[in-house]
């Protein structure tokens, strides 16, 4: 679960609030109400790093890496060919 809370909260307790974001606990930063900014540790950042490289068309497929024997299904999808098309009903 997320803290949020003001920057002048955040500048009075910011070591508080490094430390629940180390053990996972993301602190979203307000200012006059709005979220402006979060803390978040080094495992979240790089997910989210991981999720901006791939962009919008990287979808499911781009997020294997992250996890233990995860190169098996990347190498099952490199060569792995579509069957058939898709169908569905019109976003319009």
């Amino acid at each position: 679960m997320s803290h949020v809370r003001s920057v002048a909260e955040v500048k009075a307790k910011l070591s508080e609030y490094i430390r629940a974001a180390e053990h996972g606990e993301p602190v979203v930063i307000t200012r006059h109400g709005q979220a402006v900014a979060a803390l978040v540790g080094p495992e979240e950042l790089q997910t989210l790093e991981r999720l901006r490289s791939a962009g919008p068309q990287g979808g499911l497929a781009s997020l294997a890496g992250g996890w233990e024997d995860s190169d098996d299904l990347l190498r099952v999808l490199d060569t792995s060919s579509r069957v058939g098309s898709r169908s569905g009903p019109s976003l319009d």
